[in-house]
């Protein structure tokens, strides 16, 4: 395989999470009979210009079909996110009913609908029906089609060129990174902005956060790497923000490569802290492999000995990351027999892999769990106040990454 940026061969693992099913292949029960579609879930790091990306086996369309059960307004912190950055961009940009925004990978409209109550012009691009669905349903205009350079001139040729694009964890999620990145150019206005958020390479190492990788994320980016695929397409950050989101994310902005506009200080800070943390040295990555299998290690050693104690385990949030870490680990209903989830398009179904049940928040109440694993770690903070309850009858909340921690 070559790298998906520059072209050249990749010869280096980063880590090697064994065979998996897509994470967000949700079953319903009568599926459960049937045979499940596992992938080789690898990868590699480029040593040329060191995107860190997934192993080739599978088309983005079978990850992101029309069930794609993943819907952006089931988080309360992400909705608040959302709306401050619509806030903020809808100042600095000085955006008002003559502008026009575009997002890529627009979801259920959860960020949208923000500058559609501004009066702000904007369009949606959402391939997966069911989230469309929702986000048409609150009145904004959505091009139900996957992104790239075709799309984006298109949309210049139509003069839909866009005052701001925005993109929210889609970056990571294309599997022709370049492809996008010209389409994000095409449809771009001369003087206009693109943000593109995505949770930050240099975060998932030091945090071994590697429950965070899954098929559906065929990139994991660094601002070094991205800058790179910025200026081979005409473009140029010119500004990143750190964000807490997702355990660490990036948000950065750019403009056309000819765009009058500096550098901000931040993208050389960042640039100095990768280098320093070792993102262009193969050393970095070569030993990564021996910290997630501590990671999993300690998860199994933990939920066998709350299974030995005859102690209640159950788990909150099926989210795609713990789909990861589960899988990797093996743990299947013996030692964990079920997750709750709020969002309805998960409950009643099971986990792709571990066939671990999904249940309503109530199941909780009804089964007091002597331990809740929280497997969305990233919004531990929200669960933990939503679900406080669980310490009623002496429940305790626990994460496992970056090590098994507990949450009074």
């Amino acid at each position: 395989m070559n790298c998906r940026h520059c072209g050249e061969p990749l010869k280096h693992t980063f880590l090697d999470l064994g065979f998996a099913p897509p994470s967000n292949a949700y079953l319903s029960e009568a599926e459960l009979s049937a045979p499940e579609i596992y992938f080789p879930l690898k990868l590699k790091v480029c040593d040329n210009c060191w995107l860190v990306q997934t192993e080739d086996y599978a088309k983005a369309e079978l990850y992101f079909s029309k069930d794609y059960a993943y819907f952006s307004s089931t988080s309360t912190s992400w909705l608040e996110h959302a709306a401050r950055y619509c806030h903020s961009m809808t100042e600095r940009l000085s955006l008002g009913r003559n502008s026009f925004v575009i997002e890529v990978a627009s979801n259920d409209g959860y960020l949208l609908k923000n500058f559609l109550a501004a009066g702000i012009p904007c369009l949606g691009i959402e391939p997966t029906d069911n989230t469309a669905a929702v986000a048409e349903r609150l009145g904004i205009p959505v091009m139900r089609r996957f992104f790239g350079e075709a799309l984006g001139r298109q949309l210049a040729e139509d003069g839909r060129q866009a005052d701001l694009i925005t993109g929210n964890n889609v970056y990571a999620h294309v599997p022709d990174i370049n492809d996008f990145t010209r389409g994000l150019k095409a449809a771009l206005k001369p003087g206009g902005t693109i943000t593109l958020e995505f949770p930050h390479l240099m975060r998932l190492i030091e945090h071994t956060q590697f429950d965070t990788v899954y098929h559906e994320h065929f990139s994991y980016l660094s601002l070094y790497t991205v800058s790179r695929i910025f200026s081979a397409a005409g473009l140029r950050v010119f500004n990143v923000e750190e964000l807490p989101t997702h355990g660490g994310s990036l948000r950065i902005f750019g403009c056309h490569m000819e765009n009058a506009r500096a550098n901000c200080e931040s993208v050389t800070a960042v640039l100095r802290a990768e280098a320093a943390a070792g993102l262009q040295d193969l050393a970095v990555y070569e030993c990564f492999q021996k910290r997630a299998d501590e990671v999993k290690n300690g998860l199994l050693s933990f939920l066998i000995e709350q299974k030995r104690l005859g102690k209640k385990v159950a788990a909150y949030g099926a989210a795609a990351k713990g789909n990861t870490l589960l899988n990797y680990a093996g743990v299947k209903p013996d030692l964990l027999p079920f997750v709750c989830d709020a969002a309805v398009s998960k409950q009643h179904k099971y986990l792709p892999g571990s066939h671990i049940p999904v249940f309503a928040p109530q199941k909780l109440v009804e089964e007091q769990p002597d331990w809740v694993l929280i497997l969305p770690w990233n919004i531990a903070d929200e669960v933990v106040s939503h679900h406080r309850y669980i310490h009623a009858w002496g429940g305790v909340f626990v994460v496992a990454i970056p090590f098994i921690d507990f949450f009074k």
